[in-house]
């Protein structure tokens, strides 16, 4: 990748970038999709653009150490921004796109953000909405100038003007630009990161060139990354995920980052790229499956008779195939048929045909969906990371991928386990601090670097793989002293295509209960395909019909549950499907889709109690946030069900 004498200099972000635009220079670095063409920019160019750029930022002022807020889309312009920013001695800090203004407000007013660059109107939106109450925005840059026309622009600029009067002012910029750029160090920050505040307010999370550029470097040499791999960019700017692998691993291998036109473009973007490295957390994996299953169920009778009959061998022998395990040659001959006929034309519909390494992450995925990938050949992989971790914890390797743990340590990573089963870890990529939050960061990283992951797991002997049970605050006891995890059954609840989402309670109580959201399109695709009217996602969640199949699913997944025994008390006796998606703008849900669990459990209180009590039914009024800002009151009627237990795999035993 790079000689030893160059490595040394390699201490930040646009450092990398310059070494690229000489060793890679007309090679594709970025790709952007935009009016259903595909444009390219070259290793050469791209660094051009962000000089341009960094110039333009100078000539408004833009001084070292200051905050700039990003917010957007997946664009090429913004990730250069990044990079930017960071060439003049300032800090990007990434915010989701989809968050409401007063969400947006915490984030810039915490950071003190200076400048904040927009994709698009939207974003400019909420910017001047949130300076009512939020007055350390002095500027705000936007990419696309769509809407924006007749907005007063005494404080407003066109990223593309920013950057040609930089390119005008050269003469006057590149010297201070170049100087910099030059002071930046391996203990200079990189970027900051807001946590997704599943507990409480988001902590501004300081990354180094450090944390990022080792672990780029480690975890690149770890699954061989070349320059020659593609990716496609759409996970959101401001999770650590997409920055590690759109920034860290981008810039340290050379390989070409792929932005999508749009998310409602994105499936038919990534089967035009073809990805040959894919990052998805479980939640697009499931609705990818779902997508399948969906179509599998409109196919005619032959096609899904040989879709099954394929399938079956593929759950069988694929995953062995995939790790060079032996196979019988009447298995593999069959396997290679089922290539032709399924596996091949199923992989290019989904747009994974190329794939050589993949991975998920952010939580924990259901086995059966996870194996069903790897059934197909795809090189499926589960990482452990957090956004303190720079992403990497564990990994793993080729030939020991399985469904049950998270792999082994990653290169340069120290794990241990506290006496109370707590995940510690201390590694390169660990963070410098929480921004303004001294109290905060002594509690999570301790004097010697070792940080509290929060998560509850072992080590397996033999195999060194780390298992990761649950969160360390959600793991429990029943009342009768067995282990409650409801990450473990919510997986397996979600492996079904008609359930979105599931939660599990039951700590300390003689038994578990749970809620569930159907999965909207898989259930309306059933209903059209049976003749089903519904007009709205309640009343087809309170279908008598949608109800028995869900019944179907908890006690198909009481049934495996209860061959665990160690967590086959966490059997499901009561559920009832919500009567609303559990949704981040009703703050049920974070940003990257992980529930709040103390949120819902206080905000349906009434709802878990008529699980706990026997009733057949409940009544309850939940105040919801349309699109445009508005409350409202939802009211239903939601039915509560019993599902069927099974003994438990030690009962039976001893029976």
């Amino acid at each position: 990748m790079t000689t030893n004498a160059t490595q040394g200099a390699l201490h930040s972000v646009p450092a990398l970038l310059a070494r690229n635009a000489v060793q890679f220079a007309n090679a594709t670095a970025y790709r952007e999709k935009e009016f259903g063409i595909w444009q390219s920019w070259t290793w050469k160019q791209v660094a051009e653009e962000v000089r341009a750029m960094a110039m333009g930022f100078l000539a408004l002022g833009m001084e070292r150490g200051d905050y700039v807020a990003i917010i957007g889309r997946n664009r090429p312009a913004l990730y250069w921004s990044m990079v930017a920013v960071q060439s003049v001695g300032a800090i990007p800090v990434a915010l989701y796109q989809d968050s409401v203004s007063e969400e947006m407000a915490y984030v810039v007013e915490h950071c003190g953000a200076r400048f904040a660059i927009c994709g698009d109107q939207e974003q400019v939106d909420k910017v001047i909405e949130m300076q009512e109450t939020v007055h350390c925005v002095e500027q705000i840059l936007y990419v696309d100038k769509r809407g924006l026309r007749k907005y007063d622009h005494s404080r407003m600029n066109w990223l593309h003007d920013v950057q040609e009067e930089g390119r005008a002012g050269h003469h006057r910029f590149e010297a201070e630009v170049n100087k910099r750029s030059a002071e930046l160090t391996y203990d200079s920050t990189c970027v900051m990161l807001y946590t997704s505040g599943t507990t409480g307010k988001p902590k501004g999370v300081v990354l180094s060139n450090r944390n990022i550029i080792e672990t780029a470097k480690a975890s690149s040499e770890f699954d061989h990354l070349r320059s020659s791999e593609e990716i496609l960019a759409y996970l959101p700017m401001a999770w650590v995920g997409d920055f590690i692998f759109s920034i860290g691993q981008a810039y340290w291998t050379g390989f070409c980052v792929n932005c999508p036109e749009s998310a409602a473009t994105m499936n038919t973007d990534l089967r035009e790229i073809g990805p040959t490295y894919f990052f998805a957390p479980p939640r697009v994996f499931e609705t990818m499956l779902t997508t399948v299953m969906i179509r599998m169920e409109d196919a005619g009778p032959t096609k899904k008779r040989m879709f099954d009959k394929y399938m079956a061998h593929a759950r069988k022998v694929g995953g062995a195939i995939l790790d060079g395990k032996p196979v019988s040659a009447g298995d593999r001959l069959k396997y290679r048929m089922g290539e032709a006929l399924v596996y091949g034309p199923l992989k290019n519909t989904l747009g994974l045909s190329n794939i050589r390494v993949a991975y998920t992450a952010g939580e924990a995925i259901g086995p059966e969906i996870f194996d069903f990938y790897r059934s197909l050949g795809i090189n499926l992989k589960q990482l452990y990371g957090q956004t303190e971790a720079s992403v990497f914890i564990t990994q793993q390797p080729d030939g020991e991928v399985r469904s049950d743990t998270v792999g082994v340590p990653s290169p340069g990573v120290e794990v241990r386990i506290a006496e109370n089963g707590e995940v510690f870890y201390r590694s390169p990529g660990t963070f410098v601090e929480y921004y303004k939050n001294a109290e905060s960061t002594a509690s999570t990283k301790d004097a010697e670097g070792w940080v509290a992951t929060g998560d509850a797991g072992f080590f397996e002997e033999g195999t060194g793989h780390l298992r990761i049970i649950d969160r360390a605050k959600d793991v429990g006891k029943m009342a009768d002293g067995s282990m409650f995890a409801p990450k473990y059954v919510e997986n397996k609840l979600k492996f079904y295509p008609d359930i979105l989402e599931a939660v599990l309670f039951g700590n300390g109580r003689d038994h578990c209960v749970a809620f569930i959201n159907i999965d909207l399109a898989a259930v309306g695709s059933w209903a059209e395909r049976n003749n089903i009217a519904y007009s709205s996602y309640q009343e087809l969640a309170g279908h008598p019909r949608v109800l028995g199949a869900i019944q179907e699913h908890v006690e198909e997944v009481n049934a495996s549950v209860a061959q665990d025994s160690m967590l086959s008390g966490c059997q499901v006796h009561r559920f009832l499907v919500l009567h609303k998606e559990l949704d981040a703008d009703d703050g049920e849900m974070t940003r990257t889709r992980k529930v709040r669990r103390r949120i819902v459990e206080e905000k349906f209180a009434d709802l878990i109690a008529g699980l706990y009590d026997g009733s057949p039914s409940v009544y309850t009024e939940t105040e919801v946030s349309y699109e445009d800002g508005r409350k409202g009151v939802l009211k239903a009627t939601v039915e509560m069900r019993d599902a069927k237990v099974f003994p438990t795999a030690a009962r039976m035993a001893a029976e």
